[in-house]
Parts: structure tokens; C-alpha cells; sequence
């Protein structure tokens, strides 16, 4: 029997947060396209003040809204304070990038005309949102649609959609027509629909591969519905000769486990050369059980809250025993901390025996480990995966990391720093399963407009001199 509502639950503390009925797909995308018109028509500086009164409200509504993305994904009070934030600056950041990435030129032409380049909107766009960053990541594709003028249809996750309906109503609140941009709450279904609805123009999608691949599919036959993929990784961080190993590992533990290791840029792979190899897994084993788990608003602050829901915490279970029962060898086990919550101590493992490690992205708190005999073999396993959204590679020298950066198969490549925490102020993207060389970020102007040649001239003036008879 299908579904008529979608209903959130406090992952902490299995409490009910939000229930909505499910939207109507069609009534949406309608409204959508009835809107476009009217919103493409506004100068861009218009368009640019009324998503900066949005940045204003998310601003005055800061402390509620961090608390509600606490409450809704499970995450520490002070990390979801840090997404509010990224979702204010991202404002600024879109306005720069619209201005740089889609400016107009124009050039001489013949006859004293000129020829001009323009960018146009694209239409209606659906954007697909996740639960691990339900606010800032969809937020990152509606304001740049906004900016170019095209009108928006969100659909969070079904696991976390009271974060989406705030967020669309901070839209509402800064004057911005409700039919501009519009939150479709609803599942899976609702997702496949809006792919498919011919009278949406692009699909800005952030999730995992298998979906991804499916939107993919669906859209293949329709090369004219723009497709912006960001589908997570399998991603290494490479270990090489360092004196500073405490840092290594402080970087490493940020990378594979900040938001419960539920980052697409987390560190999944941890590949050290044997000569850092003791040292290196001994610091981090320590540093692991430093980690403080806990629900969002406990003192101290925790670094780790829970995992999305129960569901996702059984299956990070499955997959830690099934590495374990094909060769990998446990450093710290995977333990769930309570019988009804879904909040997971940090796991590390070495699955360096095993003949074939699974090529999928674990996603939660779980970092499996490689020992390679030098920097070359490690940069071979660490493009032994189909994903390539973010590698890093800590110690060595200027040298070494100009050869890594060099062979290493991914959209971010950092050197002594996290594979997570991209700047907005840069691509965001990769390749292979992690995307489709549509980078979000600061590049995602160039996915909600598209570039117009034109030739002009005040007045019509031709002259043909070549094949017609003279009189």
C-alpha cells in the first residue's frame, strides 16, 4: 500500500520530528513552470538582493535551524552550527562565481556589428538533496539556479525533510515567490518522478552511486535535461615518511570520521607505507578511543553523533563483519553503543590480506587499512577503486606530492590536509562513480546557465559579392 505521508525521526532519540503528506509531483513542476517566466525575467541584480534577504533570514533564524539539523541527522549542536554558517556564505560565494563564470562578452564583428555571449537559465531544475548535509549541500544548487533565474522544485531526503521545509521557507520569507522555488516532500517515488517529468529541465542530484547511475539511465535518452551527479567515494588518504605523526593522525580521524563518517569526501581507505605503518596505526588506534560519541547536545560536545538511523548502523555492522570474515584483520571493532539508537563507536581495520577488498562506499565511521610497500604503490591502490572524488596525501615532500597529485584519480587532490572539508570557494566534484565532470561548489553557475552566441547589428545590412549575376 503506498505511502501518504513521510514522517522524521530523531535518530538520538527515536522521537518523531516532523510529518508532512506527500507532495503531488505534477501540480509542482507545474507551478514551477508557470513561475519561470516571470523569475527569468528579473535583472540579475535583482535575483542577487532577494537570495541575499534569504541569507538575512537564515541569519536571524541561525540557533533554530542549527538546533533542527542536530535533531533531524543526529549530528553534534556544533557541527550543525558550522552548516548554517556554510549555508549564509554560500550566498556570496554564488554571486561571485555567477559573475565570473557566466559574464557577458562582447566582440567586434563585420558590417560595424558585434557579437555578444549571454547566459540563459535553463528552466525549471530539480534538486535531489541527501541527509547528511540536508541544508547546505541542496543549498549549494538552489541559490546558483536562483542567481542564473531559473525556478526550483527540492526534494530532500525522506530522512531528514523538516530541515528542507525550513530551509524553503527561509527562501519564502525573503519575498521570493513560493512558486520560485518549492519544497516536494516525499520518497523515493517522488525522487524517480521528477527525474522523469518532461517539463523539468535539469537534475542537480547529491547522493549515493546507485542512485546516481539510475537518474543517469532514465536521462540518457533525453540529452537535452541537464545532469549534475555528485555521488560520493571510496576515497584514500596516503601515508608516507612524516615525523609529525600525531598530526597525521589527527588529520586522518577528521578525515574517515567527522559527521560519523557520513561525508562523501571522508577517508574511507587508509594507505600507509610500511616504514610509517606501526607508528602511524598506533596513533590513530589511540586517538580513536579518545572519540567521544554522543547524542547532539550532550556536555562535553561530542565529535561524533549518531548515524543516520538504525537501518544504516545494522549495515555498517554487516559490512565491518564481512571484512572481518574474509581476511581483514580488526584494529578497533565496530561496536554499536546502544540497543535502540544508532550510534556507532569508530572502527579501523586492516584489510590488507584480503584478495579482494569490496570497491563500495562504507558510509559511516569505518576506515579500513592498507599497508604498501612505498608511495608508487600506494598511489596504485589508491586509484584501485571506480570512484575519484577526493584522495589526500600526508607527509613527504614538495616532490612527492606534485607525483601524487600527478597519477592520483580524483577531483580534489590535498596535501597534509583532510580529503574532507572542500572549500565552496572551488570546484567540488569528481569522476568515475563520483560524478559526471559537473562540479558543485563554486563551478555550479556553470550547470544552472548555458552560453548563447549572438551576432548583432543596429540595422539590416547585407552584401553578397560572389555568385550572383550582375544586372
Amino acid at each position: 500500500m503506498p505511502i501518504s505521508q513521510i514522517v522524521s525521526y530523531e535518530p538520538a532519540t527515536g522521537q518523531e520530528l516532523f510529518r508532512a503528506p506527500i507532495g503531488d509531483v505534477d501540480e509542482t513542476v507545474a507551478r514551477a513552470r508557470e513561475a519561470f517566466p516571470g523569475w527569468a525575467s528579473r535583472p540579475v541584480a535583482n535575483r542577487m538582493e532577494m537570495v541575499r534577504r534569504f541569507a538575512n533570514e537564515v541569519r536571524a533564524a541561525a540557533d533554530d535551524f542549527a538546533e533542527l539539523i542536530a535533531r533531524e541527522t543526529g549530528k553534534p549542536l556544533w557541527e550543525a552550527k558550522t552548516e548554517v554558517e556554510a549555508v549564509i556564505n554560500k550566498v556570496e560565494i554564488s554571486i561571485s562565481a555567477y559573475m565570473e563564470r557566466t559574464g557577458q562578452k562582447k566582440l567586434e564583428s563585420a558590417l560595424g556589428g558585434t557579437s555578444a555571449v549571454r547566459h540563459k537559465p535553463h528552466g525549471v531544475m530539480a534538486v535531489l538533496g541527501p541527509y547528511n548535509f540536508p541544508a547546505h549541500l541542496p543549498n549549494g544548487h538552489i541559490v546558483p539556479a536562483l542567481i542564473a533565474g531559473n525556478t526550483v522544485v527540492f526534494k530532500p531526503s525522506e530522512k531528514t525533510p523538516a530541515v528542507g521545509a525550513m530551509l524553503v521557507e527561509c527562501f519564502h520569507r525573503a519575498g521570493i515567490d513560493k512558486d520560485v522555488v518549492q519544497v516536494l516532500i516525499g520518497g523515493p517515488d517522488e525522487g524517480k518522478a521528477l527525474v522523469a517529468h518532461p517539463e523539468v529541465d535539469g537534475i542537480l542530484f547529491t547522493g549515493s552511486a546507485q542512485a546516481g547511475i539510475a537518474i543517469n539511465r532514465k536521462c540518457a535518452n533525453n540529452p537535452g535535461k541537464i545532469l549534475a551527479l555528485e555521488m560520493g567515494g571510496n576515497n584514500p588518504i596516503v601515508v608516507t615518511r612524516t615525523p609529525k605523526v600525531e598530526d597525521a593522525a589527527l588529520i586522518i580521524a577528521r578525515s574517515a570520521f567527522t559527521t560519523a563518517g557520513q561525508r562523501c569526501t571522508a577517508a574511507r581507505r587508509l594507505i600507509v607505507t610500511e616504514d610509517m605503518y606501526d607508528e602511524t596505526v598506533e596513533a590513530v588506534k589511540t586517538l580513536i578511543g579518545k572519540i567521544i560519541v554522543d547524542e547532539p547536545f550532550a556536555d562535553p560536545q561530542p565529535f561524533m553523533g549518531t548515524v543516520i538511523d538504525n537501518q544504516a548502523a545494522d549495515q555498517l555492522t554487516e559490512s565491518f563483519l564481512y571484512l572481518l570474515s574474509n581476511g581483514g584483520k580488526a584494529i578497533r571493532h565496530l561496536r554499536r553503543l546502544s540497543e535502540d539508537a544508532p550510534f556507532v563507536a569508530p572502527a579501523l581495520i586492516d584489510t590488507t590480506a584480503m584478495e579482494e577488498r569490496p570497491d563500495v562506499e562504507l558510509f559511516g565511521p569505518l576506515l579500513q587499512v592498507i599497508k604498501v610497500p612505498d608511495l608508487n604503490a600506494g598511489i596504485v591502490e589508491a586509484n584501485n577503486t571506480r570512484f575519484g572524488l577526493s584522495a589526500s596525501m600526508v607527509g613527504g615532500s614538495p616532490d612527492d606530492f606534485n607525483h601524487f597529485w600527478a597519477n592520483i584519480r580524483a577531483g580534489i587532490v590535498n596535501w597534509n590536509q583532510p580529503t574532507n572539508g572542500a572549500s565552496s570557494k572551488a570546484p567540488f566534484g569528481g569522476l568515475g562513480l563520483s560524478g559526471n565532470h559537473r562540479p558543485a561548489a563554486y563551478y555550479a553557475a556553470d550547470y544552472c546557465a548555458y552560453p548563447v552566441a549572438s551576432s548583432e547589428i543596429g540595422q539590416p545590412r547585407a552584401s553578397l559579392g560572389v555568385g550572383f549575376k550582375v544586372d
